[in-house]
């Protein structure tokens, strides 16, 4: 099977799982800078692997992209949402639907402890 053929998702976990015990390319990602940096590094072991990933693929696929974000020490929770950064991304689902009451009003469905 041709890696590069691969979603976004099993490519960072193809590459991943490569530089596992890879020491000059774990040396390298070391001495970077900041997460321009380990995306160059990171690039250039996609394509000796054949991966063909992008810029794009690893900074929205984690593992990778929270280890560029730790690297650039972004917090990867911000405060006030309290909801891990990924998920910011991602829209809101929408409400539960109100529910009609024996008068025919509508009213929002409560799920709490009572």
């Amino acid at each position: 099977m041709n890696p590069a053929s691969l979603p976004p998702s099993q490519k960072v976990k193809a590459l991943v799982k490569a530089l596992n015990g890879a020491k000059r390319t774990n040396e390298a990602l070391a001495r970077c800078q900041d997460g321009d940096e380990m995306i160059e590094v990171l690039l250039g072991a996609s394509a000796k692997l054949g991966l063909g990933l992008t810029r794009e693929d690893l900074l929205s696929t984690p593992p990778i992209r929270d280890w560029i974000w730790w690297k650039n020490k972004e917090a990867l929770l911000t405060i006030g949402d309290n909801r891990p950064r990924y998920q910011q991304d991602v829209r809101p689902t929408p409400q539960a639907p109100a529910a009609e009451g024996a008068d025919g009003e509508k009213r929002k469905r409560f799920f709490g402890l009572f």
